[in-house]
């Protein structure tokens, strides 16, 4: 067996400053935590280093058959752990001072590790114990300020998850029971000469709980709940780093153990890409609460992402265009949520009317953020889905292509509804003057430009996030 834990770095990173912060948080002032934070993004920047430098070795398999060190790993490193220093930038103004902000930071670090684990994970065990550690703390964070609203939201993500895990771990007993190993290399050869209905009962059950982390239809009823009855900073991380490890756990479970000749998951997937998209964008038409709008929009987003993931084997742009949306989708959500968490008094689209006039940096940041969500050029979505449409044109899935374009187009419209009370003139109840959070406006100033960043140089990123997955011999 190939113990090297050299090559986890990273993950043993986050691990350690998960534990040594919750140690320290024990002994600061609970008014005086700070010091937790600065040490989750150390870890996270040392993280991003050490992803760097093993980009640079070959790619293998860790710990027998279960941990893949490839490209693909690699990049989900790199998006997570810049999230999480976006997550601990736009929450620090919510959680500075609060006794409980230790708690807050460990959780995040946790539900990140276990992020990046569900990339990595070439073993079904290994999967399921990843989405263990990428659920739990998060039920935890949805209830981290103890309101009445947030302690309803945890509950409902707690049961849903519980729920689709028992569907999760069912899928894996009756793979495991058809090819006689967990492992997924030798899982293709196993499944590959089953029936074809014990195996898309399994593929089925085992894509429920990764389609729940990622908040795909039709197990999509807690996102704007809990998006919706979390603060900001919560529910940006609850949106957007669960999404990053499962829709990559998809793609490589797809791509490595599954064999098209005992079940057809490209038409699975491409019927819940196209059900996610278009539920999304019609739910979020009508929404006023800005949050829930913005949940509405993820699962819409995984919808266009989801496209990538049907056309794993069928597409040698499939991979670098999941990756690079990922990231784009990552940035930019992120932001948007930065600037909801900087005006936290502004929760309905009538509370932005005439926020142009008083918060012009805010505004434009929001801007860049909306219109890329869209897919506006020169955003980093925009190439995103440019790749992703391309690739299911490439790949046979022109309908969908035809389908996501549509959508993108309707989208258009629910962002106008926000962007447009911006420059109109406030009234007297929507007028009053907010002074604006300071980290999370700086964090939405850096989150805008890094999309529009993203998007004028993705064009050299793509050819790094191609490349075959690690096998193990």
């Amino acid at each position: 067996m190939n113990e090297n834990p050299g090559a986890l770095v990273p993950e043993l990173l986050l691990l350690a400053a998960a534990v040594v912060g919750l140690l320290l948080g024990a002994w600061l002032p609970r008014r005086r935590q700070y010091p937790v934070r600065l040490l989750a993004a150390a870890a996270a920047v040392a993280g991003l280093a050490a992803t760097a430098a093993a980009a640079r070795e070959p790619d293998q398999v860790v710990f027998g058959t279960s941990y893949a060190i490839d490209g693909i790993t690699h990049a989900t490193r790199a998006i997570v752990l810049v999230a999480l220093l976006i997550a601990l930038a736009l929450s620090a103004d919510a959680t500075r001072g609060h006794r409980r902000e230790t708690e807050f930071v460990v959780l995040l670090l946790l539900g990140s590790l276990g992020t990046i684990v569900l990339g990595g994970a070439n073993d079904l065990l290994l999967l399921f114990a990843a989405f263990l550690l990428a659920s739990v703390p998060l039920y935890a964070l949805a209830g981290w300020d103890a309101r009445a609203l947030s302690t309803e939201a945890a509950m409902k993500y707690y049961l849903s998850g519980a729920f689709l895990g028992v569907a999760m771990l069912t899928g894996t007993a009756i793979l495991y029971g058809v090819a006689r190993t967990t492992a997924y290399s030798a899982m293709r050869d196993g499944l590959a000469g089953a029936g074809t209905a014990v195996v898309a009962v399994g593929v089925v059950a085992l894509l429920a709980g990764l389609l729940f982390k990622a908040g795909a239809v039709p197990v999509h009823f807690w996102v704007p709940d809990v998006t919706a009855g979390t603060p900001p900073a919560v529910a940006a991380i609850v949106s957007t780093i669960p999404k990053i490890g499962a829709l990559v756990a998809v793609y490589r479970l797809l791509l490595v153990a599954v064999p098209p000749e005992a079940v057809d998951a490209t038409l699975l997937v491409a019927v819940v890409a196209a059900a996610s998209m278009t539920l999304g964008n019609l739910a979020a038409f009508f929404q006023t609460s800005v949050q829930r709008m913005l949940g509405y929009s993820t699962i819409s987003q995984v919808g266009y992402l989801l496209m990538a993931v049907a056309l794993a084997g069928r597409s040698e742009l499939a991979q670098p265009a999941l990756l690079l949306y990922l990231a784009a989708y990552a940035i930019t959500n992120l932001g948007a949520f930065a600037v909801v968490a900087a005006l936290p008094t502004y929760s309905e689209l009538d509370d932005y009317r005439g926020a142009a006039r008083r918060h012009p940096l805010l505004v434009a940041a929001l801007i860049v953020c909306l219109l890329g969500l869209v897919g506006t050029p020169p955003t980093a979505v925009f190439l995103g889905k440019l790749t992703v449409f391309t690739a299911a044109v490439e790949g046979g899935l022109g309908w969908l292509a035809v389908l996501a374009v549509v959508n993108t187009v309707a989208s258009v419209f629910y962002y106008l509804r926000w962007i447009a009370p911006l420059f109109r003139d406030a009234d007297d109840e929507h007028g009053a003057e907010t002074l604006p959070a300071l980290g999370a406006a700086r964090t939405a100033y850096l989150a805008a430009a890094a999309s529009v960043a993203l998007g004028l140089g993705g064009g050299v990123l793509l050819p790094l996030l191609s490349g075959p997955p690690a096998v193990a011999p």
